[in-house]
């Protein structure tokens, strides 16, 4: 389990930097900066639980059963709402009006905090 959380942290944590320089560099000129903006908050959220991930990874003081729940969370959150987000950032550039799903934002972003709160409840229960 510790191995595919510390692959998935790794594999956040790259694509979080490839794309925060794609929106610094490479969408200047397609999007507005609002959008770009927009863009970066699913960078950033997506960094976060990069780093969370990472924690999780090597950390002793988390059950095996808690770090599977929080894994998926985190896992589902982060494609649900750093995905969306930049699907709708970068809307008017595709053929997939990404608005249509824009419901699974706060989705993502309900498994991402409740994969805090699975956090927080665990480390209540210890002595």
């Amino acid at each position: 389990m510790n191995k595919s959380i510390l692959v998935t942290a790794a594999l956040f944590g790259l694509l979080a930097v490839v794309l925060g320089a794609f929106a610094a560099h490479g969408l200047q000129k397609l999007v507005t900066p609002e959008q770009i903006d927009t863009f970066q908050t699913g960078v950033t959220y997506q960094m976060y639980h990069a780093f969370l991930l990472l924690f999780l990874g090597v950390t002793t003081k988390v059950s095996v059963k808690t770090k599977r729940a929080v894994y998926v969370l985190i896992l589902i959150g982060v494609f649900f709402f750093s995905g969306s987000i930049y699907g709708l950032a970068t809307n008017s550039l595709t053929a997939f009006n990404f608005k249509t799903i824009a419901l699974i934002t706060p989705v993502g972003g309900t498994l991402l905090i409740s994969a805090w709160f699975v956090l927080l409840i665990n480390f209540l229960k210890q002595k």
